[in-house]
């Protein structure tokens, strides 16, 4: 993924919660991860990314490898 499509994403992402309001926040989130892992058969990495997430609040980045 490009810096450029990176930001595309994230400010997709950054729509949709605003969108969805504090309240909903959480739940707009789980479903939006819910969708994309439907699209992605690889559930260990699914979860792997889950983890880097987790694991990197600071940074718009992710440290696992693709």
């Amino acid at each position: 993924m490009t810096e450029k499509t990176m930001e595309d994403v994230y400010s997709a992402l950054a729509d949709g919660i605003d969108a969805a309001g504090p309240e909903k926040e959480a739940l707009f989130l789980a479903k939006t991860v819910l969708l994309l892992a439907n699209e992605n058969p690889d559930t260990d990495r699914v979860c792997e990314l889950i983890r880097s997430a987790c694991d990197n609040l600071d940074g718009m980045r992710s440290n696992s490898t693709s």
